[in-house]
């Protein structure tokens, strides 16, 4: 593992001292920015760090980089909303935000994550 990626993991979860607690996957696409120059967007895919309790409830904060266009791209951190029951002791979460500065503009986004262990069996 190279010294990055041991960054990383630090940053988002301590996964070597505890047991991990579950994470989601988030994939999308950010709305369209500079509509009269040059129309674009990106498409993002990645994996939230793990919950971050809060009161009753819990969230996440997630990181991404979107895909390139042109010679850029734009990054993105922050965290969901509360989890959002969706069923059979299952949940979401959803995130409505902007991307960082990049060639000079922003993309705003909005999405919900993916259903946390979708296969497993603990609710």
């Amino acid at each position: 593992m190279n010294k990055n990626n041991q960054n990383w993991s630090k940053e988002c979860c301590d996964c070597h001292d505890k047991r991990q607690a579950h994470v989601h996957e988030v994939q999308g696409s950010v709305e369209i920015a500079e509509r009269e120059e040059d129309p674009h967007n990106h498409r993002f895919a990645t994996v939230s760090c793990e919950a971050i309790p809060a009161g009753m409830s819990h969230f996440h904060e997630v990181k991404f980089r979107t895909d390139f266009y042109e010679n850029h791209f734009h990054l993105f951190r922050g965290k969901t909303s509360l989890a959002i029951p969706v069923g059979g002791g299952k949940h979401v979460h959803f995130l409505e935000s902007a991307t960082e500065v990049s060639d000079g503009h922003v993309h705003d986004f909005r999405v919900a994550t993916l259903i946390e262990d979708p296969i497993g069996e603990e609710a």
